[in-house]
This record gives structure tokens, sequence and C-alpha cells, in this order.
């Protein structure tokens, strides 16, 4: 019995070694192998990234981006991903890390982690000029009467879905035309995240559409990674932390939500 007891204790020694072996991750040692950090991002989503008139991604997360590389000592490379597929895309290790305004939700988190919180927004509506009188709120727009689009796979849609069930719902491949379809009366709200909902609206909007601005959700957004792979996890927590402690973030921030001097590189 001993001998044999010995003999299990080494196999599954070998097994837990074997799948250690397979599924660890360090990420860190591959970027400091590499020199080179890889992001994945949906450039689209105002203004967290977006491209400018000279074709280069700019954004709020890109500045963020651009300090993490720093702090590793490393380079920086952008990786353009469609959103729909920029979680496998992680996965299969065609980037780093997620920095795309994702938010963290417990259907996403089954498949990767995510690093502290950095952002809390919500689901506002921008809704056509002729509905300011009867639409006051996502209740209102709770009828079958009413077209209501978001943008694909994202938890707008998730929350017109759930909040909004009665009304016609249509999706659309990019946030840009939503409020396109919507300025040119196609449909009779879009609803999407907060900060993009109120630059398109400052942008497009004024005279043609009403912004219903007070969130009717709250949603963290966060960057995702690989599982298993804590170091990786650590790190970021505590780079968040400390650029929350020295100034850093609050610059980062008020130069994308605060100013608008940014808005020239896209006109």
């Amino acid at each position: 019995m001993r001998k044999l007891s010995l003999l299990l204790v080494a196999v599954l020694a070998v097994i837990t070694f074997t799948a250690g072996s397979v599924y660890a991750v360090d990420t860190l040692a591959e970027i400091q192998k590499r020199g080179v950090l890889r992001v994945g991002m949906e450039p689209g989503y105002m203004p967290f990234e977006l491209t400018n008139q000279k074709g280069e991604i700019i954004g709020f997360d890109v500045d963020m981006a651009k300090r993490i590389a720093k702090a590793m000592g490393v380079k920086l490379e952008l990786v353009s991903t469609a959103w729909d597929g920029i979680i496998p895309a992680l996965l299969t290790g065609k980037f780093d890390m997620i920095m795309s305004g994702m938010t963290l939700t417990q259907e996403r988190n089954m498949t990767i982690n995510f690093a502290t919180p950095y952002i809390l927004i919500g689901q506002t509506i921008l809704l056509k000029k002729e509905l300011a009188g009867e639409v006051k709120s996502y209740k209102d727009l709770n009828n079958a009467k009413y077209t209501v689009a978001s943008k694909l796979g994202t938890t707008g849609e998730q929350a017109t879905k759930r909040m909004i069930p009665k009304a016609k719902y249509i999706s659309y491949e990019t946030e840009q035309e939503g409020v396109i379809e919507l300025v040119n009366g196609k449909i009779d709200a879009f609803v999407y995240d907060m900060p993009f909902n109120a630059i398109a609206f400052s942008q497009k909007g004024k005279g043609k559409i009403v912004f219903l601005d007070k969130p009717f959700t709250k949603e963290p957004l966060a960057w995702g990674i690989r599982k298993a792979d804590p170091d990786f996890l650590n790190w970021l927590n505590n780079f968040m932390n400390q650029i929350k402690y020295d100034g850093v973030y609050d610059k980062i921030y008020n130069k994308w939500f605060k100013d608008d001097a940014w808005l020239k590189e896209i006109q």
C-alpha cells in the first residue's frame, strides 16, 4: 500500500506539473523578452480609442497604454481588432491585453480575467427630437411602437434587450452608423455608453436629436488579460494604484473627458 501511495503521489505530481506548464501564462516575461507590449483595441469608441486624420489611433486608453509601456521599459504596439473577435484574439496570443473600453461582465469574466476597473460608466440614450416630449427615460421606450438600436455585441445591446424588451431592436456594426441612422430618422433611439453619446451629441446631434444623459446602468470598464497569469494581473493593479496616487490618471482623464481640444484631430 505504501508503494502504491508513493507511486500515486508521483503520478499526481507529474500531472500537476504538466498542467501548470500547459496552462500557466507569464505575459510579463514574454513582454520583456519581446521588448514590445501588444495591446488589442477597436478604434471607434470615443474618447477611449479612435483614429485621427493622420490615421493614428489616439484616445484615453491609448495614453494609458503608452504609460504602461513606459513603466515596463518597452515599446508599444497597438493591434486594431474587430470587437466581435477581440476576446478570441487575446486568447490565441495575438496581443497581451485588451484596452478597448470593455465592460467587466460576469459572462466575459468566465473566459478572461480583468484588472481593477479604471472608470465607471453607464448606458444613456440619444433620442429622435420629435419624441422629446413623450420619452423621458428608458422606461418610456419600452413600447412596440419604438425602434431602438445599439452596437452589436455590447453591453448597450444587452441593456436594451433586458430593460427595453418590448421595443423593436436593431443592432449596428459601429457606433457611428447608429448615430447617423438616428440623425436621419431611421430609428427612434440609440442606446450606448455615456462618454460616446455625449461626444456624438456634441459633434452631430445639436438641434437634430435629444440626449438623455442620465445613465440607467452602472458599468465598470477594465483591462482584459488571459487567465492563469497572476503576476501580470498584480502588476496592472499596482500600476493603476500608482497613477491614481501620483496624478497621472487625473491628467489623462482631464485631457479626454474634460477638454475637447482633441476633437480638432478628428474633424
